[in-house]
């Protein structure tokens, strides 16, 4: 909801100027309004531009000559001695950034920090920072730190003492992060060293010391003794959405209000004092979560917006009080809105509606901000990069209630203005003369003048429409005469009437700036070419008078005035070239005026509409301004404001009421929307009240008539019904519908309609608990409770009057976050066959918890309710499964690897009932035995260890199934192919050669799961299998004979296979079994290697020669490392 167009306050920060340079070989200036002490220019690209003859703007002479308006020193002009001097920041060439203080405030102090900005990197790689106590007729250059080079990238400056200044810096390999501190406008500095890198800082609005610091992460520090200190308020702070309290409205000075992400990545409301800003101490503001980037802390307005579907429904809460929703006409359906202004008590707005696309609705509030009446439709609209929208409406400073606005309709763009904030509009009177005095052909009603309503992010190059406070009805701007407004036609009117007269002044645009309360008026041309002329007008742009400022045309990037409306000094920044140094020219208008301004040099004019009425919101207002004949300053103690005298009401005092629109079909009255009934009690109507039914028509907020005509004088008197309850909703404060056991919850109920002090509210937590209440609505007493137990629990809040009834019912999850889930899934599996994949979840009472299954490449996972989940996988290979378990609070996941095959053997294994007693029934150490089993069987067999895979399953007794998976290998066209490494697998099992130790020394034994069952492999049935396993244990026989004899070099015997120990890598998380003993336990697999096992398949070896390998004396075997620390670490994670 950021402000659109109308002229900005000046804001903490308004004191810097931020210059933006270019190397483009055309510039063009981004328009906006001129700040007096402060802004941001860009230095103009471009080195080879046209001069005129002498050095100056081509065309300017000529312009100067043709006109009478332009003078050179003549009659009173020669009393006009205009001071110039030039500065050169040496050595900064390279630098495209610059930001300006001028502290103003009788201070001659200056501060310029230079920077080299790197647009790739986004960094600032160079800067410099330069003083001037002159006014700026000369600078120093600021060592900050003797001896180190520096980088400055920004500073900041207090609103309630500009002598306070914050700069941000870092060594320049960004390492170390530090703030310069000064108390004395930059005469010195106290490096403060910080923990964090600042983005932006926001300086109390009341409190000179204390500090809000943003860093790019998201986290938001505090400090209250201007930066020495920093205190971490929050880590998942939304930028731009920092406010600090407003005085007058919030009742601690050191309350932050802000938006900020919770766990479940929602946006929260929510407000802290910065002493204590923790979790438990910040405090939700709105009963749910809001849209990203909606909360706005303007005056005595919060608002904020909430989207549900494609409906978006936006809040306002009035000083401080409840939230209610701003009640557009129905039927509106806003697409976007954007506060325009807060100030009088009133709420300004435009508003996009369902149908538009690049123009706005303008609507108008009560005083509370709640109910919205339109006032201008089709206010053109742009969206600036970042999503940033323009809003063609631009409020007149100096004289309350007057707007300008750019109406498009039909593709036609148009300039209108209104005295009255919004009641009527009329579009501007064109000049009768051209600025040669010649007459113009523009007549109304088919021509008027037309203004373009742009204004600058750079508030140092000024827009196109230029206004004071403190001089009122001078308004300055560029457009045309015509039908409608010309995107390239620029000229410049000024009107000295509030709008009601308009003088043209020049033929381009020009950039304004404002002295002396508007007694001089400096104007320079926007170009793209160098110059070195300036304009000046003492009489509000009668005539005109041209100063050389430099003796060598320079490319002007911006102008720049000393802080306050009284200044007569003003700066020129600019460039020779785009790779000169920075030149600025100070001018100095101080000397040229002989004396201040007294009473008689004054006249008074009174502000009259463009129809001559002199009764403007309810009062006739008379200002005063300088005469033309007098030649003096206006001075710090000038007042424009003259007299005000109140008027009767007429109808141009009322607007239509909520729910009415304007009927100008039908004598200009007020009509009520076909969706509203104008009898109808409002929501906060309670029995025993009187309401009054609206007659269509409400006053102007701020309008001050007394007497005369009162439309809403004959509203009817109602007695307010006995409403049921309607709209009941209950909700959590903070929107968390998943809590922890033990943990306070605080319950809100909010009633949209109906009545509330005699409604009965009863309500259940669905624990057990009941309690009733009585006006609960209304008393905003809190329903605290807290869930002991983990579980699902529904709450029902029942109001009932003897109206009707109402119900409101949600649903609490208490449960603690999910700490992991480990996926049990078969590594091996048939191509097309059922396979079962099971989520072991920790902690184990988790409730409804949501399992999301990923198969595979294909992003739409399979959801499930239940930990389990049947599939198949109809392709071979390899095939990754992972699983998400959610449940609100948490989410966790885990990734297994699934080898899919067209056939294998499975041959099931048992393990000694010694076993058992060391089974913690956990997924690593059934991984940690399956390796040891596959490892042995490998080794014991010389079968390929790539080929077997055995799976430890879950549960008491312990059993595994070995998978034998199929060779690479194919049989021979016609033979019949004969797998022989079940055979071996069978024989050494049952040969009870697979055996590893535990602890204390028991020997485990691996088994058959049923030795009487036979194993066969690929091709042959049970008659071949028995034939092969008598041939093949005659060839052990004799092959065992002969190893043992002659010791083969061939074959490897217990001398050539050490014994191997085996560790999991640090790092992997190794969880058996809670251990009491807190020394690492190990367990020991000494294998038997019988000779008459060691084989040779097919002739080739087959041994897993990637294990570590290590003697234990005379023993043998495989040891596995369990520590009971990681044991504990996995449980308590």
């Amino acid at each position: 909801m950021a402000p659109p167009r109308p002229e900005p306050a000046v804001s903490a920060a308004a004191n810097l100027c931020i210059f933006l340079l270019t190397a483009s070989a055309v510039w063009t200036a981004l328009p906006g309004a001129v700040r007096g002490d402060s802004g941001s220019l860009s230095r103009r690209g471009g080195e080879d531009r046209a001069l005129d003859a002498g050095g100056g703007e081509r065309g300017s002479t000529a312009d100067a000559g043709s006109s009478p308006r332009f003078r050179r020193a003549t009659s009173w002009d020669k009393q006009m001695s205009l001071l110039s001097s030039s500065f050169v920041l040496k050595g900064d060439a390279t630098h495209n950034q610059a930001m300006v203080h001028w502290t103003g405030e009788n201070s001659s102090v200056i501060l310029i920090l230079t920077k080299y900005y790197h647009a790739d990197s986004t960094k600032v790689l160079e800067s410099s920072l330069w003083r001037s106590t002159d006014y700026g007729t000369t600078y120093t250059k600021l060592n900050l730190i003797p001896g180190t080079t520096i980088v400055v990238t920004s500073f900041y400056i207090c609103p309630t003492n500009k002598k306070k200044v914050v700069m941000v810096g870092s060594s320049i390999n960004e390492r170390d992060q530090m703030l310069f501190i000064s108390t004395d406008e930059g005469s010195s500095f106290q490096r403060q060293t910080v923990a964090f890198t600042p983005e932006t800082i926001v300086f109390h609005p009341k409190q000179e010391d204390k500090l809000l610091a943003y860093c790019k992460d998201g986290r938001l520090f505090a400090s209250t003794d201007l930066g020495h200190k920093w205190t971490l308020l929050q880590e998942r702070v939304t930028k731009d959405k920092i406010f600090w309290s407003v005085s007058g409205v919030d009742l601690d000075p050191d309350l932050v209000h802000m938006e900020m992400q919770d766990s479940s990545g929602g946006y929260l409301y929510v407000t802290c004092l910065i002493q204590n800003c923790s979790d438990k101490m910040v405090t939700a503001q709105f009963l749910g979560k809001i849209d990203h980037n909606s909360l706005l802390v303007q005056d005595d307005y919060i608002f904020v917006k909430v989207t549900t579907g494609n409906r978006t429904k936006h809040y306002v809460s009035y000083r401080r009080n409840e939230f209610i929703q701003m009640r557009f006409p129905k039927y509106a359906l806003p697409k976007d809105v954007q506060i325009v202004s807060t100030d009088e008590s009133q709420v300004f707005l435009a508003l996009q509606e369902w149908y538009q696309s690049d123009t706005y609705n303008l609507y108008q509030s009560d005083s509370e901000g709640v109910y919205y009446s339109m006032i201008l439709e089709n206010v053109r609209s742009t969206r600036q990069p970042e999503e940033n929208v323009l809003i063609d409406i631009l409020e007149v400073r100096g004289v309350k209630g007057v707007f300008l606005a750019n109406q498009k309709i039909d593709g036609k763009v148009t300039t209108l203005i209104t005295y009255n904030k919004g009641r009527t509009w009329e579009p501007l009177a064109p000049p009768t003369t051209d600025m040669n005095g010649k007459p113009v052909s523009c007549k109304v009603p088919d021509c008027h003048l037309h203004l373009h309503l742009r204004w600058a992010d750079n508030p140092y190059v000024s827009g196109t429409v230029h206004t004071k406070d403190s001089a009122p009805g001078l308004i300055m701007g560029a457009g045309n005469l015509g039908s409608k407004l010309v995107e390239y036609k620029e000229e410049m009117y000024i009107t000295s009437d509030c709008g009601k007269t308009w003088r043209q002044v020049f033929e381009e645009e020009h950039h304004i700036l404002y002295l002396d309360h508007g007694g001089v008026i400096v104007a320079i041309k926007d170009t793209s070419i160098p110059l070195k002329i300036l304009k000046f007008s003492i009489d509000e742009g009668r005539t005109w008078n041209i100063h050389n400022f430099t003796s060598t045309s320079v490319f002007v990037d911006g102008l720049l005035s000393e802080p306050g409306d009284e200044t007569l000094v003003m700066t020129v920044f600019g460039h020779i070239s785009y790779r000169s140094d920075w030149e600025l020219v100070k001018v100095d208008f101080r000397q040229s005026f002989p004396r201040q301004c007294t009473e008689l040099d004054y006249e008074s004019w009174q502000l009259t509409d463009l129809q001559g009425e002199k009764c403007i919101m309810g009062q006739e207002r008379t200002f005063r301004k300088r005469k033309e004949s007098a030649f003096c300053i206006k001075g710090k103690s000038y007042t424009s404001a003259l007299t005000t005298k109140p008027c009767q009401c007429t109808d141009k005092d009322f607007i239509c009421d909520y729910g009415f629109e304007w009927s100008y079909m039908e004598g200009d009255r007020c009509f009520p929307d076909f969706w509203y009934d104008p009898e109808s009690p409002p929501e906060n109507c309670h029995l025993g009240q009187n309401y009054e039914s609206s007659t269509g028509y409400r006053k102007v907020i701020s309008n001050t008539c007394e007497g005369g005509l009162n439309k809403q004088q004959s509203a009817k008197q109602h007695s307010c019904p006995l409403l049921p309850p309607k709209g009941l909703k209950v909700g959590i404060k903070g929107q968390m519908l998943a809590v922890a056991p033990g943990d306070d919850i605080t319950f809100i109920v909010h009633q949209e309609q109906g009545d509330t002090s005699s409604t009965k509210y009863q309500v259940d937590l669905g624990d057990g608990v009941r309690t009733i209440y009585q006006n609960l609505t209304v008393t905003d007493e809190p329903i605290q409770h807290r869930y002991e137990k983990p579980g699902m629990y529904k709450v029902t809040v029942k109001a009932e009057n003897i109206a009707g009834h109402d119900e409101a019912t949600m649903y609490i999850q208490v449960t603690d976050p999910l700490q992991e889930v480990h996926l049990e899934a078969v590594p091996i599996a048939r191509r097309n066959h059922e396979v079962n994949l099971t989520a072991i979840v920790l902690p184990t009472k988790a409730n409804l918890t949501v399992f999301y299954w990923w198969l595979g490449d294909s992003l739409k996972p399979k959801l499930t309710l239940q930990n389990s989940l049947l599939t198949r996988f109809p392709d071979s290979g390899e095939v990754s499964v992972t699983v998400q378990a959610s449940n609100s609070r948490s989410m966790v996941q885990d990734t297994k690897i699934v080898r899919v095959y067209d056939n294998f053997q499975v041959i099931p294994l048992s393990f000694s009932r010694n076993l058992d007693r060391f089974n913690p029934n956990i997924p690593e150490w059934r991984d940690d035995i399956g390796l040891v089993v596959t490892k042995l069987l490998a080794k014991t067999t010389g079968v390929p260890q790539d080929s077997l895979v055995t799976v430890v399953n879950p549960g008491l007794p312990t059993t595994a199934d070995l998978y034998v998976l199929p060779l690479d290998t194919k049989p021979a066209k016609g033979s019949i192919f004969v797998d022989k490494r079940i055979p071996a697998v069978v024989q050494a099992v049952n040969d009870k050669n697979i055996s590893f130790m535990v602890r204390g020394g028991l020997r485990v034994l691996v088994m058959l799961a049923d030795p009487n069952a036979g194993y066969h492999g690929a091709a042959g049935g049970p008659g071949v299998w028995a034939l092969a396993v008598i041939f093949l244990i005659s060839i052990i026989g004799t092959g065992s004979f002969i190893l043992y004899k002659f010791k083969s070099p061939w074959l490897r015997t217990e001398d050539a296979y050490p014994p191997l120990f085996f560790r999991k890598l640090p790092g992997n998380r190794n969880i058996y079994a809670q251990m009491h003993n807190e020394k690492e336990q190990e367990m020991t697999s000494p294998v038997n290697h019988s000779e008459d096992t060691q084989h040779i398949i097919q002739g080739e070896e087959f041994i897993d020669d990637d294990l570590d390998s290590q003697t234990l004396g005379n023993h043998s075997g495989v040891v596995l490392s369990i520590n009971s620390r990681e044991l504990h670490g996995y449980l308590n994670s």
